[in-house]
């Protein structure tokens, strides 16, 4: 009875012993499984010509199941790489992330189109692209506060100008051209309301040489822009903060010669506006 009681503490002991060996394999083994995917997983499209796997892809937009959309397509792309439908694959995987908000990898997709195929018939729908996915693309604390797109960083806003300039160049006779144009348009008005926005802050401030620079800077970079006037305001109450008479002078002139119905220019200012705009008392 004594020697089957320690044979069993015995053999108690040698459990625990080996216990942690056991589940470092178990763990070992389940993190293999979730590397190499479910076993059990089946490829839905084997035995698919180009053909069809790129009508389901198609179907799967329509659907907006954009994740479905894009597996098939980058399936298309992989097996049949030299096929007829390769490169409208890669177009379209570059169209799917921009319907997924993934302005990102939307770019890369649309940059890499360009790269492989820089003569394709459709590249300038790929540049159209490449713009309007850095137009549209906004972080997630601009859309949590509804933040306005002229407070925004202007580097994504910059990149989108920059893709629609390089389409409108290249392609005068693309289908996307007006479109494009009109957009740059828009988006140098609000790079220039975006200056604007830091020169007020800065005036608030009292800093009034930085204000003045991004005056200055909207006047010379964006002068077909609608900032140009307030930008002139803007110059002369910083000129005149800083005591620079001649120079406020020479800019109240170009202000009165292309905007005369300024309010400041006919003197219908408001109250409010006498002590941010101190300028205008020396005009009595």
């Amino acid at each position: 009875m004594l020697s089957h009681y320690l044979a069993s503490c015995k053999g108690k002991r040698q459990v625990k012993r080996i216990l942690p060996f056991i589940l470092l394999f178990l763990s070992t083994f389940l993190a293999g499984c979730a590397i190499f995917g479910d076993p059990t997983e089946v490829d839905d499209t084997k035995g698919w010509s180009a053909e069809r796997i790129y009508q389901e892809a198609e179907a799967k937009m329509i659907d907006k199941d954009y994740d479905k959309a894009l597996r098939y397509l980058q399936i298309l792309e992989s097996r049949f790489p030299n096929g007829n439908y390769a490169s409208q694959a890669q177009l379209e995987i570059a169209y799917a992330y921009y319907k997924k908000s993934d302005p990102v990898s939307c770019v890369a997709a649309t940059e890499r189109f360009i790269k492989l195929h820089p003569n394709h018939p459709n590249v300038d729908y790929a540049y159209y692209l490449k713009g309007l996915a850095s137009f549209n693309e906004r972080g997630i604390i601009e859309k949590a506060t509804a933040q306005e797109i002229s407070d925004r960083d202007p580097k994504t806003l910059k990149l989108s100008f920059a893709a629609f300039k390089e389409l409108t160049e290249r392609y005068p006779k693309s289908r996307y051209y007006k479109d494009a144009t009109q957009r740059m348009v828009y988006l140098v008005n609000t790079l220039s309301q975006h200056e604007l926005h830091v020169a007020r802050y800065y005036m608030k401030r009292q800093a009034y040489l930085a204000a003045l620079n991004r005056a200055k800077y909207v006047i010379e970079y964006y002068p077909n822009s609608t900032s140009v006037e307030e930008a002139l305001v803007i110059s002369i109450s910083a000129y005149d903060y800083m005591g620079m008479d001649d120079l406020k002078n020479d800019t109240l002139r170009i202000l009165k010669t292309n905007y005369p119905e300024n309010p400041m220019v006919t003197g219908k200012i408001k109250e409010d506006e006498r002590v941010w705009w101190k300028f205008w008392e020396s005009l009595y």
